[in-house]
């Protein structure tokens, strides 16, 4: 059924960092990540083929922590539209106005079902789009946001939530055996854009943020930015080695900044835009879903992640076991 607003994409993510400084360094120095503005609490940074104000804000706060993340709709009126969807559906929410977040236009920020702080947005100041500008990109090329990656409790609820209500769809998912003959929903990879994922949504304790994904051209791009990071100090903050996911057939590597935030840098998923697109089933047990190739993730990577904010006080939101977890 055809929704009276439209999602684009994932545009932008916001997180807490307890030295400005020192981020600055790792993001820009190290990342490759252009800073378009800043002030005494943020700062406001964009990637190569950004043509807008910002993709990413690191604002200063107590530890590492998810602010919001933020998808761009294709009309203002669409915000109109959502707010109200949200009030019908009972979803905590608020009001920004214009410069509220700087170099945005008006936004609808929510709390959804999950936990997880959610913005739409519409207008944002332009920047200087720096793809062409050769001469000034330095050896870390990261070229868009691209996706989400959430810790939740409620997957079966929040899953439909998405699908039902914002209209998100789905490329991949994994199943979990409960017994012989009955499975578990345990993560899922939802789409607005035609790739593999704005939104993945995963079954563990939560709410928790886990990364924020970027778009890097290829896999020779990922390992120059292993490169260049190592060379600057920076080895300890690669936590896990370069190799291809299964689910979404990804190259990829994670780093986390020096407060613990994380992020993956990601090239070589696929296109999922056909109307018969049918969405790919991976069991969790599967050797090759995590990684293609079959080594394991490292602990840090499998148990941390970082709180989420209530969109209202700003307080991190109390983390829960899941369900199966608290019979035990």
């Amino acid at each position: 059924m055809t929704k009276p607003f439209d999602i684009v994409r994932l545009h932008h993510a916001e997180v807490t960092v307890t030295d400005l400084e020192r981020a600055r360094h790792f993001y820009c120095e190290g990342l490759g990540f252009i800073e378009t503005e800043s002030d005494d609490n943020h700062i406001y940074l964009r990637a190569l083929e950004d043509a807008n104000h910002h993709c990413l804000v690191l604002t200063k706060g107590e530890r590492a922590s998810l602010k919001h993340i933020a998808y761009r709709v294709s009309a203002d009126s669409d915000l109109d539209e959502l707010d109200k969807l949200f009030t019908n559906l009972g979803v905590t929410k608020r009001w920004l106005k214009p410069g509220e977040e700087k170099g945005q236009g008006r936004a609808l920020r929510i709390q959804d079902p999950g936990g997880i702080p959610v913005e739409f947005f519409f207008e944002m100041d332009k920047a200087e789009r720096m793809l062409q500008k050769y001469h000034l990109q330095g050896n870390v090329k990261i070229k868009r946001i691209d996706h989400a990656n959430c810790l939740i409790t409620n997957i079966d609820d929040l899953y439909d939530w998405y699908a039902d209500n914002l209209g998100f769809r789905t490329s991949e998912y994994t199943v979990k055996t409960i017994s012989e003959d009955k499975e578990a929903m345990w993560a899922a990879w939802m789409h607005r854009k035609p790739s593999v994922h704005d939104l993945a949504l995963i079954s563990d304790r939560g709410p928790r943020f886990h990364h924020t994904g970027f778009w890097m051209d290829d896999a020779k791009s990922i390992l120059d930015a292993c490169d260049h990071l190592a060379a600057l100090g920076y080895y300890a903050n690669i936590e896990r080695s370069p190799g291809r996911h299964g689910t979404s057939n990804a190259f990829f590597v994670y780093v986390r900044d020096p407060d613990g935030n994380r992020m993956e840098l990601y090239t070589g998923d696929y296109f999922t835009n056909d109307p018969d697109w049918e969405p790919v089933k991976w069991n969790l047990d599967h050797p090759q879903r995590a990684t293609f190739w079959g080594a394991m993730p490292p602990k840090s990577w499998t148990e941390e992640a970082v709180p989420v904010e209530d969109i209202l006080t700003g307080e991190y939101l109390p983390i829960e076991e899941l369900a199966h977890n608290k019979k035990k």
